[in-house]
């Protein structure tokens, strides 16, 4: 299969400059002039690749952490997300678009964790059509036993960087967050894309 590219009108419009031309052996990969350092996408690559392994990392330590109660990585980020909720009425939805899966999958990991007998359900007094979600004692119990290794292994991770660069931190990651998402939503756009010439 060819590989696709974004026709030169349609990167244009996304990227209105280019600081350094385009080298056929390495052609850059980003265009927008904040990105490039002196011309060069290197520095970018770098940094996107470091996110990627970083992203891996916290998908494995997160998948670990759930094996210490005997849960998936999805399903403790759904019961802790629950814990962390349920004081503003959290249902499906909230949960689904707090961590960002849909909320049929959200569904499904949730009546896991009901069958499991850490979380339990309610219909909404607000409306009736949906549910609350509610850790049961059975799941307070366990997220209480693994702060015992959550909290040695967040510290670690985030051993590095200062009280300042944790607040950067937290105002940058919706900006990628929202970007990515409106990536995919570029990559799903009906207009044709063109090839990339032979």
């Amino acid at each position: 299969m060819k590989a696709k590219k974004l026709s030169g009108s349609r990167i244009r419009n996304h990227s209105p400059l280019l600081t350094a031309p385009l080298d056929e052996a390495h052609p850059l990969t980003v265009s927008r002039p904040e990105l490039l350092v002196n011309g060069s996408d290197r520095i970018f690559r770098e940094m996107l690749h470091n996110i990627l392994a970083f992203s891996a990392r916290i998908q494995e330590n997160r998948s670990r952490l759930g094996r210490y109660i005997g849960l998936s990585g999805t399903q403790y980020t759904i019961l802790i997300s629950i814990a962390h909720m349920e004081n503003e009425e959290v249902g499906i939805i909230q949960i689904a678009e707090h961590i960002h899966l849909s909320g049929a999958f959200v569904t499904i990991e949730v009546n896991k964790l009901v069958e499991a007998g850490l979380v339990k359900k309610e219909v909404n007094p607000h409306d009736r059509r949906r549910i609350l979600l509610h850790t049961t004692a059975k799941g307070r119990l366990s997220l209480k036993k693994l702060t015992e290794i959550q909290v040695p292994v967040n510290d670690t991770i985030f051993r590095d960087i200062t009280h300042e660069q944790m607040q950067q931190l937290r105002r940058i990651l919706p900006l990628l967050l929202h970007g990515s998402n409106a990536s995919l939503r570029l990559m799903d756009t009906p207009e044709p894309l063109e090839a990339s010439p032979k």
